[in-house]
């Protein structure tokens, strides 16, 4: 063992407690880092487009951090199997840091797009760590739970600032602080990570590792022409671009899958892919990250867009769902040693989320504040129900060496269900409401003022809609009539999205299914290969 470097010890707990406390708060602050910016960024990004004119650009501000999460959460997350993970937590907490702030001063859409990128590594960095590293310090199951309680709390704590923050930021002092609230943070967590944390590292071979960076050149080549196909389709349908992007996914996709069987250590981990046991846990990773980020990035725009409410109000709005996810989260850590079959609590989630997704469809937006938060609450209890499930039965499930390759592969996998949840709510959004404006301007006989209203951030610019209502009643046109029905069109095409994530949350209903029963007993969880089923 390397001088200066903690021994792994397969006790119940490797620290003692104070020792573990201290550690486990720069895990709770790192937590609360990559938390805040999930939720803070999209109450205020209807805003930020308006003010950077380019909503071709606005799913991208979210999946470009996504994109690059998805293809380092499983590199590091490999990588701290072997070397450790307190280096790459530090290094991921500077340049997440740096990112924040290189967005926050950002002049362009396009300039926003590729720091988003830069953050969306340092992000991934540490979302493919920290969860593991909470695994290293305590091995015994029912103490990391209480442990992963403390790191759920405080990325609750974050989750549930996060709405309100940003509104609160974007409103009095202008989006731009919504990024530069993360330096305190980041510098906070930078400093108990390198005082508290032990360095744990795994005993290996002395072979070399082999690093895939080929792989994660190719899953990048192939995610990003895949959301470029998502988004030009709808416009496009079946074109030469359409076609050669569809070619260029799929061969890199064979690529990458003929590929990764062959790497000792891949980026993609196709055998832990394809067990049984794991599969279908995987697979509501993604459907679960599609159906949350899909409200968290255009629910926001269907409250200031659509309804033409202020950032603060639509930040209050979305608070109680990530209220209750943090608040499924907390309680499932209290009760999944409680049930027979923990198995049960997935099919609650699952189905709690969509019948929420429906009420909030079937909302008017004049209803009562308290209704539409009593939706956003309960959708996020189901998906925090659904969450804390999957890192707890897959971390069970796997052998100790693989823990955090397991818990990076799930977490990579909910990042792309929320990458492909954003990217195809966008571009159903932008062509439908496309669509619904001109043929409502063709019924006002107004084509010619198609430019003004084609893209939705003119529905967030209170000061451009008054003058464009100004101009359009001086040409002899019914200016707050063409404006409310584009509003409607706005709505219109997000309850659509709305309908989208519904759809991913009863797939995940369904494949719930076949998950082997899963029980978290007094020792440690127990999981059998007999009938996958009801719980």
């Amino acid at each position: 063992m390397i001088p200066g470097i903690t021994a792994f010890d397969p006790d119940r707990q490797l620290l003692p407690f104070r020792e573990s406390l201290m550690a486990m708060l720069g895990v709770a602050f790192v937590a609360m880092l990559v938390a805040l910016d999930q939720t803070i960024v999209g109450t205020a990004l209807p805003r930020i487009v308006a003010d950077l004119r380019g909503f071709d650009l606005y799913a991208w501000v979210a999946t470009a951090y996504m994109l690059a999460s998805v293809i380092t959460i499983p590199i590091f997350g490999r990588l701290g199997d072997i070397f450790g993970r307190k280096p790459f937590l530090v290094a991921a907490i500077v340049v997440f840091t740096v990112a924040s702030v290189l967005c926050g001063v950002a002049t362009n859409m396009m300039f926003l797009v590729i720091a988003r990128g830069l953050q969306g590594i340092g992000g991934g960095i540490l979302i493919g760590t920290m969860f593991a590293t909470v695994a290293d310090l305590f091995p015994d199951a029912r103490l990391r739970l209480r442990w992963l309680v403390f790191v759920s709390t405080a990325f609750g704590i974050a989750n549930i600032v996060g709405p309100t923050l940003g509104g609160m930021l974007t409103q009095y002092g202008g989006w731009r602080l919504v990024f530069f609230v993360n330096l305190p943070i980041g510098v906070v967590s930078l400093l108990f990570v390198l005082r508290f944390l032990p360095h744990l590292r795994h005993e290996r071979g002395g072979g070399p590792v082999q690093l895939d960076w080929l792989g994660a050149c190719v899953l990048a080549v192939t995610f990003g022409a895949l959301q470029l196909l998502i988004e030009l389709f709808p416009k496009e349908g079946i074109s030469r671009p359409t076609i050669v992007l569809g070619a260029v996914t799929l061969a890199c996709a064979l690529i990458l899958l003929f590929w990764e069987k062959r790497m000792s250590y891949p980026i993609v981990p196709v055998d832990m892919l394809l067990d049984r046991r794991l599969a279908a846990l995987f697979a509501m990773a993604v459907l679960g990250g599609f159906a949350l980020f899909s409200l968290v990035f255009y629910v926001p725009l269907l409250f200031q867009g659509g309804y033409a409410m202020s950032p603060h109000d639509s930040g209050m709005l979305i608070t109680p769902l990530l209220l209750g996810t943090t608040v499924g989260s907390v309680l499932n850590n209290r009760i999944v040693t409680r049930v027979r079959r923990a198995n049960a609590i997935v099919y609650v989630g699952f189905g709690l989320f969509a019948l929420a997704c429906l009420c909030l469809v079937a909302l008017h937006g004049t209803e009562p504040h308290f209704v539409w938060m009593s939706c956003m609450g309960a959708s996020g209890l189901g998906l925090g129900l659904v969450a804390a499930n999957l890192t707890i039965f897959s971390q069970q499930i796997v052998p100790r060496d693989h823990l955090g390759a397991a818990t990076a592969l799930l977490q990579s996998l909910r990042t792309f269900g929320g990458m492909l949840g954003t990217v195809m709510t966008g571009a159903v959004l932008g062509h439908l409401y496309t669509m619904g404006v001109h043929r409502s301007l063709d019924s006002y006989q107004a084509t010619q003022w198609f430019k003004s209203f084609a893209s939705p951030e003119l529905l967030v610019d209170r000061a451009e809609q008054a003058a464009l209502v100004e101009r359009l009643i001086n040409e002899g046109h019914a200016g707050d009539a063409m404006m409310n029905s584009a509003r409607n069109m706005l709505v219109s095409s997000i309850h659509v999205g709305l309908g989208l994530a519904t759809a991913a949350a009863i797939a995940g209903l369904c494949l719930a299914w076949f998950v082997p029963p899963v029980r978290v007993g007094h020792a440690e969880a127990d999981v059998r290969d007999d009938q996958p089923g009801a719980p």
